[in-house]
């Protein structure tokens, strides 16, 4: 829509698409809202697309050729409300395709008309003209439906103009009424006719020509000034050629005496349904009752609603017993604060009786009531206290609905119940119902209603409800779903707003014709006794109504607020056979891999070696380098195999000593202790010596502790250098051979260099001149540690001695 200058900035466009038929394209229909916008004229710049135009409740009062000239589409208008006096058809003599014209509630004096062919709905009522505004151009719109008058005068002439027209509904909304003649309403040709009259009308004239007029009428506005004929005149009063079958009073003010005629009147007529709301009535009696004549009625219902008794001297059981002696098929009296209800002592053909709404209590059950032909009985919004009364008055009936909602009912244990087998439907909702009312439900019921009830659990020695098909347990106190072993056939199921924390699957698995199931709202408890319920939606096929925006967690606190839906509960935590079996494999894993790690890497060696060297390494940290330093007593450290300690002692230690006799050289068999380990011997021995070398050989390799002393020289925290270990081999050793069990060994061979034993002679000369150069330590400082060390542990032994005896412990 382009630009709307300020007289039209109040109106609002709304477009919609409408689908047709599938072979005809789809309509869009353009609504423009200028209602309620204090317009005087109607705007100039209005969409032409525009279908709908509402232009009601303002100040409009002349509409011009020009204003809807450009709205070629439109089809509906709307100009109720307003202050319009003239009113020219031809204004829309351009919108071919207008629909609907409502000028209601105007003040409209005078009509210009102009056929218009397309037109359906014209409303003219609530308006000020002095006759009916027809003439021979309204006769001309045939496909007229629905055409709403209004009159000062009604006259026969008026209504001749339009007598061909078929019509619909005719409304005749009256301002005034200041002549009415006789006969003119049934001129007209409609299939309803509504009446509003003014206030001091002439009801009866109006009621009897509009009998006369169409099947169904209704008359608004009666009130206690319209003039009625005597009862007398009543009695000998019948109505011939009536058509209506159907009869609606609306707004009724009337004393009883007055009412009484019109049932009198109507009673005697085609009319087959009554109906009277909003009817207030009160005053004196002066007519009995008993003098109505049932007789020769075609009566099959009588409908009062929004009752109201003003202050009036009238027994209320003539008031009961006036509706139930008619005998007719439906009754309803609702809305009316009537507390109590009379019946004759004799059966009658009451089918549908309807009381809701009042304030009747028990003692309408406690008189013999007879009524074998009824089926629906509706008690809703009452005072009623005992469910077992209603269930013996109801076994003397055929009854098959039953609505006893919004009462007070309750019922006790050791009460009992007598329903018809008939009863199929019952609505007990919002009552005061606990776990026992199960115990007093008809045997055939197939729908149930106990919502907003106080119900706990449903009880297991109940009767079996085998026809039971839907049941209502909404708004109650339940902890958990209800089983199907009593309600083998139920397929419709509602718990939603309960108490129910983890609905077991026991209904599930008892309710195999369950198709719906509404279990939303309630406070859910999101752990594992939920996962099934969860995992019951993927398998449901749509089961679950409401899920999953009702179907949300209450419960932990971390999972407020989460739909169940998003809620991540793993198999494995929930299964405590899984969990069982899981942990059980994992630690038969964790022993085999133990068992095999033991078996062939030595792992409880391992494990003492580093329980030992742990308790070094704490040593080393508590102690400074410098008295490291002054506990080295050797310069080298001699592992080897018991095997070959022959080219060790002829061989290795003589070469070593041959340069310089003074090197300090350690040998495990010569200083161990005897109140101490293995292991802790070679700690002591690699802690004391500065560098460590090692004789390689297949028998070195088989001899266990000389691991032992390679694993703590490869692990010392005793040097600051790292290059502390030389390796010797003595003869050839294929990695393959070394036990898996010795990575260690193993590892050194693969990324250290080691001196190799030639076996020629002629090389070993070289080989020591390698092996001196990689034990080449700074021998003075050495030998003043291991000198200062000795002379500490002889005391006042001589210096010679001391001497000998540290030449023979390196030795």
């Amino acid at each position: 829509m382009k630009h709307i200058r300020s007289i039209y900035v109040f109106c609002s466009i709304v477009t919609s698409v409408h689908s047709g038929a599938s072979k005809l394209p789809e309509e869009t229909e353009l609504t423009t809202n200028c209602s309620n916008a204090s317009l005087r004229k109607v705007p100039e710049d209005l969409t032409p697309t525009t279908t709908i135009l509402d232009l009601s409740y303002n100040l409009l009062f002349q509409l011009q050729r020009s204003d809807f000239h450009s709205l070629s589409k439109l089809k509906v208008l709307i100009l109720c409300h307003n202050r319009i006096q003239e009113l020219d058809i031809k204004t829309f003599e351009f919108n071919k395709e207008l629909r609907y014209l409502d000028v209601s509630y105007n003040r409209l004096k005078s009509v210009t008309w102009f056929s218009l062919a397309g037109l359906r709905h014209l409303d003219l009522s609530f308006n000020d003209f002095d006759t009916v505004p027809t003439c021979e151009e309204t006769g001309n719109m045939s496909h007229l439906e629905i055409l709403g008058l209004s009159g000062a005068k009604i006259q026969k002439s008026d209504f001749q103009k339009i007598a061909h027209l078929h019509l619909n509904t005719v409304f005749l909304g009256l301002r005034t009424l200041s002549h009415y003649e006789e006969g003119s309403l049934p001129i007209l040709n409609t299939t309803k006719l509504h009446i509003v009259l003014p206030m001091n009308t002439n009801f009866w004239v109006l009621l009897r020509d509009g009998m006369k007029t169409s099947k169904i009428l209704e008359i608004t506005n009666i009130d206690g000034k319209s003039q009625f004929a005597s009862y007398e005149a009543q009695q000998n009063l019948i109505l011939e050629n009536a058509k209506t079958s159907t009869l609606l009073l609306n707004k009724v003010d009337l004393l009883w005496d007055d009412l009484l005629l019109i049932f009198q009147f109507v009673w005697h007529t085609s009319v087959e349904y009554f109906e009277i709301q909003h009817v207030t009535f009160g005053g004196k009696v002066y007519l009995d009752h008993n003098s109505f004549d049932y007789s020769n009625t075609v009566m099959r219902t009588i409908k009062l609603e929004n009752v109201h008794f003003r202050i009036f001297n009238i027994p209320q059981e003539r008031v009961y017993l006036l509706f139930t002696k008619m005998d007719i098929e439906n009754l309803t009296i609702s809305d009316a604060q009537m507390p109590h209800m009379l019946f004759p002592i004799y059966p009658t053909r009451f089918q549908y009786l309807n009381f809701a709404n009042n304030i009747l209590t028990d003692d309408v059950f406690k008189k013999s009531i007879q009524l074998p032909h009824l089926k629906t009985l509706i008690l809703k919004d009452n005072k009623l206290e005992t469910l077992s009364l209603v269930s013996y008055f109801a076994g003397n009936t055929s009854l098959r609905h039953l609505d006893l909602s919004e009462n007070l009912l309750q019922h006790e244990n050791d009460e009992n119940c007598l329903w018809p087998e008939t009863l199929i439907t019952m609505n007990l909702s919002s009552n005061k119902f606990a776990d026992s009312v199960f115990r007093c439900l008809p045997r055939n019921i197939q729908i149930l209603d106990l919502n907003n009830n106080k119900i706990q659990t449903v009880p297991k020695d109940i009767i079996h409800l085998t026809s039971l098909r839907e049941l209502n347990l909404a708004f109650n106190f339940l902890t958990d779903l209800p089983g199907c072993s009593h309600f083998r056939r139920l397929s419709v199921l509602n718990v939603e707003m309960n108490l129910i924390l983890s609905p077991s699957l026991e209904l599930f698995q008892s309710c195999q014709e369950v198709k719906t199931l509404n279990v939303g709202r309630n406070p859910f408890r999101c752990t594992c006794e939920l996962r099934d319920f969860i995992q019951l939606e993927k398998y449901s096929e749509g089961m679950m109504v409401g899920w999953s925006d009702s179907y949300i967690c209450e419960y932990p606190l971390n999972l407020k607020g989460t739909q169940l839906k998003d809620v991540h509960l793993p198999e494995i935590s929930c299964n405590t056979a899984l969990l069982i079996v899981t942990i059980v494999v994992i630690m038969l894993v964790l022993g085999t891999a133990v068992a095999f790690c033991c078996l062939h890497f030595d792992l409880p060696w391992y494990l003492r070696m580093l329980g030992q060297w742990t308790q070094t390494w704490h040593r080393v940290r508590k102690t400074s380098q410098e008295q490291l330093k002054r506990n080295i007593q050797f310069h080298v450290l001699i592992s080897y195999s018991e095997h070959d300690s022959a080219w060790v002692k002829y061989e290795l230690i003589p070469n070593i000593e041959k340069e310089d006799s003074s090197v300090l050289i350690c040998l495990r068999e010569g200083n161990s202790d005897p109140g101490k380990s293995i292991t802790e011997d070679t700690i002591n021995c690699t802690e004391k010596s500065y560098k460590s070398i090692f004789v390689l050989s297949p028998n070195f390799v088989q001899t266990e502790w000389c691991h032992y002393e390679l694993y703590f020289a490869h692990h010392s925290l005793f040097h600051e250098s790292s290059d502390c270990i030389i390796l010797i081999l003595l003869e050839p050793i294929p990695l393959y051979c070394i036990p898996t069990r010795y990575p260690k060994l193993k590892t050194l061979m693969e990324k250290k260099a080691y001196l190799e034993w030639p076996k020629d002679r002629r090389k070993c000369g070289l080989f020591w001149a390698n092996l001196r150069a990689a034990i080449r330590v700074n021998l003075l400082e050495t030998r003043e540690m291991c000198e200062l060390q000795t002379f500490t542990e002889l005391n006042e032994e001589s210096r010679g001695s001391a001497i000998s005896l540290i030449r023979t412990d390196c030795l």
